[in-house]
């Protein structure tokens, strides 16, 4: 199992792949990489349980951060993590509310936010983007490596094209669909009576995102999402990331801004005729060396955006070779 995890790894830059760093980090990239649900041990894992604001709170455990909206009228659920801690998140909602749940939504396709799809799908209808349901439905490659098709248990059941909304609790819950940033399925929930949005995967803390290019992902259509997703939101709002603590839209500005100046410096340097080995070798995004020591390494990033900028490897087609829906208005 481990040997399988290292030859992932070190397609993103990692050479070492300590037990804490497996817990902590995007787990559905190593599913995506061979390592079944069923072969982790997921005894230890805790759930942790924040109120955001409003109807809001965050659990985290292993995996995505999920999103729970609590009323008189029921629990809505954004995202899942995985099949192991169904019983773990169930009852920490109990802690929570009595009330079942109503909803599930899925904020994209990863093993890490929908795994838990098939445990919760008896109880309340699964609802995502349509490119959400068929991945999940075909497989894949991602991160290098096979991802099987999942269950007909675990897919959505109610999909959508541009937007939705669940009238629940008080609280119109709109899922609205950004293409082409973390995947081509992505959704990202608002909650605008308590001022809460959760961003899935377009927005992560770990340092460096993971961008699943394969899947539809780019740089550029993360920044254009992010960037839509702030003109939006108040500067007050509470920001549930896909990875990490509760942030800001302050937090998510920092990001975006990191996201456009990489891809400016790479950018300007590949029209000056350089090679991404050259841009490395020059410590082009020294600024950035912290988050270079997160998830994904200063060396991956650079390939990523040398590719995409030069529309050049499987990285700028794995994204390419995909029809563009219309932007959000």
């Amino acid at each position: 199992m481990f040997a399988q995890i290292s030859i992932w790894m070190k397609r993103f830059g990692q050479t070492k792949c300590p037990p804490l760093t497996l817990r902590l980090l995007p787990v559905s990239l190593l599913l995506s990489a061979g390592v079944a649900a069923g072969q982790q041990d997921f005894s230890g894992v805790q759930i942790k349980v924040t109120k955001v604001a409003g109807t809001v709170y965050m659990l985290e455990g292993a995996g995505g951060n999920i999103g729970v909206s609590v009323g008189d009228d029921g629990v809505v659920l954004v995202d899942d993590q995985f099949a192991p801690l169904a019983p773990k998140i169930r009852e920490a909602i109990k802690g929570i509310t009595d009330k079942p749940i109503k909803f599930v939504l899925n904020t994209h396709f990863h093993g890490d936010h929908t795994g838990g799809n098939a445990q919760f799908s008896s109880e309340a209808p699964i609802i995502a983007q349509e490119n959400v349901r068929k991945r999940l439905k075909e497989g894949g490659i991602v991160g290098g490596a096979e991802v099987k098709p999942a269950p007909k248990e675990a897919l959505p059941v109610i999909t959508f094209n541009d937007r939705a909304t669940v009238h629940l609790n008080g609280e119109d819950i709109r899922a609205i669909h950004f293409p082409h940033g973390h995947t081509d399925g992505d959704s990202v929930i608002f909650f605008p009576q308590s001022n809460v949005v959760h961003m899935g995967d377009d927005f992560v803390t770990y340092g460096f995102p993971f961008v699943d290019v394969r899947s539809g992902g780019s740089v550029s259509g993360m920044i254009a999402g992010v960037e839509k997703v702030l003109s939006m939101t108040p500067p007050d709002a509470k920001i549930i990331p896909g990875h990490g603590p509760l942030s800001t839209p302050a937090d998510v500005h920092k990001f975006v801004e990191m996201l456009k100046e990489t891809r400016a410096l790479v950018a300007q340097a590949a029209n000056q005729g350089k090679s991404a080995d050259q841009m490395k070798q020059d410590h082009l995004l020294a600024k950035y060396a912290e988050l270079g020591k997160g998830f994904i390494k200063t060396e991956a990033w650079i390939d990523l955006l040398y590719a995409e900028v030069t529309q050049q490897g499987s990285a700028a087609s794995g994204y390419q070779n995909h029809g563009h829906a219309d932007e959000r208005k």
